[in-house]
């Protein structure tokens, strides 16, 4: 049986202090060794607008690979710096007695949603959820042929290329590994540790994930010319990259706390990673003749995903969605 709190073990100003150490050491890490931060050339240069320059041999961009594999590292010693945090805030609740760590590491790890439920159909239906709400784009998809097993889709140029590239590594594996660790099973973790409302770690802790992509815009700033015109987009495109990636972290938090596991919310982040953004303006353009279908199926996934979100979720014995109002340990 769990051992249950009457009252929450941390406070909420202590809960504050870790995400923000969690978000914080995260996306510091990739500033600190020399290999990983990234180099431009002074000086601004005038281009069109919605042009990229052409990067120069002495700069460090961020999709270059030594830079990529230095952030990959720097991320996931960050990640575990985080879970070993939490195992010892555990361990601290647990009075540091050395016959309290294997509990303390064995708690935290379910609490960290590492623990794969049984049985395992509890996960297929809640990794269903995201591709059901892109179901529009995968007709779009299926129109041109570009499904797995259709005419235009084959294992060497659909697959291979995902996973082959210190880019796809980054997009496609360890980013959204680490990211979830850290933004979601890390933060969420210390906030229900202080009691916090359901309602507040849904849609509140995702803006933690959604501030971390601020850094970009530098990037793109010096990308784009360093001029003001270089400065307006970074600030536009930054502000759509924080909104949606603050959507998509309600999504992924709404996963994590219904099933406590790990595995929906990081299949989520990935596909969504392959998919983008929805182009349903492109997807007509190349379909004129499939145009009313094509908008049938968007709103078929959003009405599919309406439904499956609370049916296809909860798992029967959820550390984090228990109808009763106490704070679970282990």
């Amino acid at each position: 049986m769990p051992l249950v709190f009457a009252e929450p073990p941390i406070s909420l100003s202590t809960a504050h202090s870790l995400a923000a150490f969690f978000a914080g050491s995260y996306v510091g890490s990739l500033y600190l060794s020399k290999n990983a931060r990234l180099s431009f050339k002074q000086g601004s240069i005038k281009l069109k607008q919605g042009q990229q320059r052409t990067k120069e041999q002495e700069e460090r961009w961020r999709d270059d690979p030594a830079v990529i594999r230095a952030r990959l590292a720097a991320a996931s010693l960050s990640t575990l710096a985080s879970c070993a945090t939490m195992v010892g805030l555990v361990w601290k609740l647990l009075r540091w007695t050395s016959e309290a760590f294997p509990i303390a590491l064995e708690t935290t790890l379910a609490r960290l949603g590492f623990d794969i439920p049984t049985p395992w159909s509890e996960l297929v239906l809640p990794c269903l959820v995201t591709p059901t709400l892109f179901f529009g784009p995968l007709y779009a998809y299926w129109l041109a042929g570009s499904l797995p097993l259709q005419r235009n889709w084959s294992w060497r140029c659909s697959v291979l290329p995902l996973f082959t590239t210190w880019q796809s590594v980054r997009n496609y594996v360890v980013g959204p590994i680490t990211e979830e660790i850290v933004f979601r099973s890390c933060a969420l973790a210390v906030y229900h540790l202080a009691g916090a409302p359901r309602a507040k770690m849904i849609f509140l802790t995702p803006w933690l994930f959604g501030l971390a992509h601020v850094h970009h815009a530098w990037d793109t700033y010096n990308r784009y010319g360093r001029t003001t015109a270089a400065a307006k987009h970074a600030i536009i495109a930054t502000l759509f990259q924080t909104s949606y990636t603050s959507l998509f972290g309600f999504h992924t938090a709404f996963l994590f706390l219904r099933t406590g596991s790990l595995i929906p919310p990081v299949t989520a982040h990935i596909f969504c990673n392959i998919m983008g953004l929805p182009q349903i303006g492109t997807q007509m353009a190349m379909f004129p003749h499939r145009r009313k279908a094509i908008k049938f199926a968007y709103l078929l996934g959003i009405a599919g995903y309406i439904y499956t979100m609370s049916r296809w979720t909860l798992a029967p014995e959820c550390l984090y969605w228990s109808p009763v109002d106490t704070i679970a340990m282990f």
